[in-house]
Parts: C-alpha cells; structure tokens; sequence
C-alpha cells in the first residue's frame, strides 16, 4: 500500500518536459519530416478571393494539384490539375474552367497566383531548430485533441520590437508533431512604413491544422486566412485563402 501511495505521489508530481524541451523535440521531428514528406504523394485543393473593400467580389479561383515526391532539394513536386473561377470585367462576371487562369497580366490575377504558389508547401510557422532561435515559447496548459494529449504552447518574437509571428501551437504529447497553428502578427506595421510605402497588412493571421499520416509523420491538411491588403497606395483588397490537403499516399515515383 505505501509503495502504491508513494508510486502515485511521484506521477502527481512529475511536471513532465519543459517547454524547451518539447520544441526541441518538435524540431528534431520537423528536421526529419522535410525529407519524409518527400515520399507522399496527395490532391491539394487552394481557393483564393479578393475583393474590394466594399465587399464586391473581384476575383475567385480554386485550383486543384497533384503534389508529389521530387528529387529536387527545395520540396515536393506540384502539378496544376484543373483551375476554375470567375471575375469581374467590363461590367459583367466571367466564368472560366480549364488548367490555365485567364487575364494572366491582371492585377487581382497576379495577386491570387501568388498566393497559390505560396501554398506550393504548406507549412508556414517556423518550427525547426534554426527557426525557433528568434522566438521565444511558452506552456500554457494542455487539451484533447481527437482523443489525445496536446500542448498549448504561446510563441512569439525573443525580441517585441520584431514584427513576426505570434500565437498558439497544438503539440501531440505522443508525437511530439504539430497538431494546430494559429498565428497573427505580433504588431502593427510601424506607421512610418504605412505611410511613406502605402504599405499595410491590418488582421492578417492563419490557422494551420496537420494529419497523422503514418509513423509518426504528420503533414499539413488545412490552411485559412482572411486579412486585408493594401499596397503602395494601388491596390486595397480583402483576401481570403483556404487550402486542403487529402489522399495521402506514400509513393516513390513522380508522375
């Protein structure tokens, strides 16, 4: 009996890992996943808005991609499959549906390819060893999550003058792999610079969520961001991307 109490005692007062060394494990997994993720091959769905700040509708695409393994050292292979949408010209919206996007030379159709090549990844948060030396973390409690264990962990800048990401991380207690990701600019971008460049990013955040594939490796399932734009006095757009990611499959050959 006492040997049971004092077993108990000792679970009650074990604090379990730091914080320092639960994304120390998280980077370790993250280092090891940049070449794992390499072997899946998986449909990726990215659709972008933009509209005016009145709320009119200027331009919307969602285009479908085949990611796949790819021997070149930066990420993955991705292939445009389908693109479909519609935008406002000359009085009057236009459909489209094909592989290619029309008015290639738009403003709202370059602004919307940027935003879908920068999905060409997915993952966006810094959490490898490198990336986390310039942000500082913080337990916050812990959360079920589909039925297991999660970290709360807070980030943000080492330095509050930096204008970087800041937010929460969901962290498997099993994997030690990321589970969620939400993020928001830790400040304002300085008046100085929104005022000589034009430049401002007002709300802009996202929310990251990742699946549990196989052996431990996890890759990023879903992405949503909703800010507003304005750039060098020019252009003034709500933008609003979303991408999801299914069918994963591990495979070592590319289309």
């Amino acid at each position: 009996m006492l040997v049971t109490v004092l077993f108990l005692s000792l679970l009650a007062s074990d604090p379990g890992p730091s914080v320092t060394e639960i994304m120390a494990r998280v980077a370790a997994n993250q280092t090891r996943d940049a070449t794992l993720r390499k072997q899946f091959t998986y449909e990726q769905r990215v659709h972008v808005q933009t509209r005016h700040t009145n709320g009119k509708l200027a331009r919307d695409e969602t285009a479908e991609y085949l990611v796949f393994p790819d021997p070149d050292p930066k990420g993955p292979g991705r292939k445009l499959t389908s693109i479909s949408g519609r935008y406002w010209k000359n009085g009057r919206y236009i459909e489209f549906h094909g592989t290619t996007a029309p008015e290639p030379n738009s403003l709202d159709e370059g602004l919307v390819q940027s935003f879908r090549d920068d999905m060409s990844d997915g993952d966006s948060f810094p959490l490898t060893a490198d990336e986390q030396k310039t942000y500082r973390f913080e337990l916050l409690g812990e959360q079920d999550v589909h039925g297991r264990k999660a970290w709360r962990i807070g980030f943000g800048p080492s330095d509050k003058k930096d204008i970087d990401w800041t937010g929460e991380a969901l962290i498997d207690q099993q994997d030690f792999q990321p589970v969620n990701i939400y993020t928001k600019l830790s400040r304002r971008i300085p008046f100085a610079i929104r005022t000589l460049l034009g430049t401002d990013l007002p709300g802009i955040g996202y929310n990251l969520d990742y699946q549990r594939i196989d052996d431990s490796v996890w890759l990023p399932s879903s992405y949503g961001a909703e800010f507003t734009l304005r750039l060098f006095f020019l252009l003034n757009r709500e933008i609003n991307v979303s991408m999801e990611s299914s069918g994963f499959r591990r495979t070592k050959t590319t289309p």
